[in-house]
């Protein structure tokens, strides 16, 4: 690892002043930052310690919950109030990592975690998020956990963050704070497509530090679902992922909600996939026909074009959980 100075912030003023600087990096938890920095996947001059920073804990009004950004993963997840009012964000929380990095790791580090791909993750690989314009051999080469959505001719990784995916069906925003003051920023604005431009991930400018995130509360977000296909039970990131909120009135879907995770280079929400739910009966042809629409414009690669059946088949077994459970 190549040497990098270290400063502890105080205030949340400071650590946006000292990460003004393009080589800095805030860590908090540093359980993906450590790994990139070690295997030489990036470098940064200067780490700003952020865990002194007053940003964790879970506030809870009549129409939303506030999840502080440096609230560890598992105290979000047990917490009462998420885990009644917000399941599918406990679930989802509950099936990332291992509950070692659960303790460690932070709700703000989380949705900034990079992609899993073996080519990024390998320096002596080109990578267009690495270095723009070497190449993205994933297009040609091993894509067995890449997208099958939402890429680009640059890049077809996909993001990790099951948490994310949640709050992508809830509607969440992130706030944070930079040198030019504080700012909401829309889930489905935080993550950008890889386009021609691979190696920018998020919205967020040099320096602007995640303070927390603002979750809307709901009767639709009571009855919310998780649910995660992997490879294996634990420390594992999904193949595909669902995250469902769903308003029944007796047998028709009123309103509903449906993300992403394992086929996108971002949480993918599916306007396609939810106007062929609401307005019908929550019945085995709405499903099929759910499926169907969800995967229209999928353009699946050598080994990764399984992914299709089987993230209709996780839509179809949500659903299908929904319509027993009316």
């Amino acid at each position: 690892m190549d040497a990098f100075a270290y400063t502890r912030a105080d205030r949340s003023e400071r650590a946006v002043r000292l990460a003004a600087d393009p080589g800095a990096r805030y860590i908090a938890g540093g359980t993906d930052l450590l790994n990139l920095m070690k295997d030489g996947v990036q470098r940064h001059d200067h780490l700003i310690d952020i865990n002194a920073l007053p940003l964790a804990g879970v506030r809870e009004t009549n129409s939303r919950i506030e999840l502080g950004a440096m609230s560890r993963m598992s105290d979000v997840a047990l917490h009462q109030a998420v885990r009644r009012r917000l399941p599918v964000l406990s679930q989802a929380l509950l099936a990332g990592a291992s509950p070692q990095v659960r303790n460690m790791a932070t709700l703000g580090g989380n949705l900034l975690q990079r992609t899993r791909c073996w080519y990024f993750r390998d320096p002596t690989m080109p990578c267009n998020k690495r270095e723009p314009g070497s190449g993205c051999p994933a297009l040609a080469g091993q894509n067995r956990w890449h997208a099958i959505v939402g890429g680009s001719a640059q890049c077809i990784a996909v993001h990790p963050s099951d948490l994310a995916v949640a709050l992508t069906a809830l509607d969440a925003t992130v706030r944070t704070l930079s040198a030019e003051g504080p700012r909401d920023i829309p889930m489905a604005e935080f993550y950008l497509s890889p386009g021609d431009t691979p190696h920018l991930e998020t919205a967020l400018r040099q320096g602007e530090l995640i303070t927390g995130i603002d979750v809307p509360v709901t009767d639709l977000a009571a009855g919310s679902r998780y649910l995660k296909v992997r490879d294996r039970a634990t420390f594992e990131f999904a193949v595909v992922s669902v995250a469902a909120l769903i308003r029944l009135r007796g047998d028709e879907v009123r309103e509903a909600r449906l993300a992403f995770g394992g086929i996108a280079p971002r949480p993918w929400r599916s306007a396609e996939a939810e106007q062929a739910l609401v307005g019908r009966p929550l019945n085995a042809a709405t499903i099929k026909a759910v499926g169907e629409a969800l995967v229209v414009d999928a353009q699946p690669r050598e080994h990764n074009a399984f992914k299709v059946p089987l993230v209709q088949r996780a839509l179809s077994d949500i659903l299908d959980q929904f319509r027993r459970n009316r």
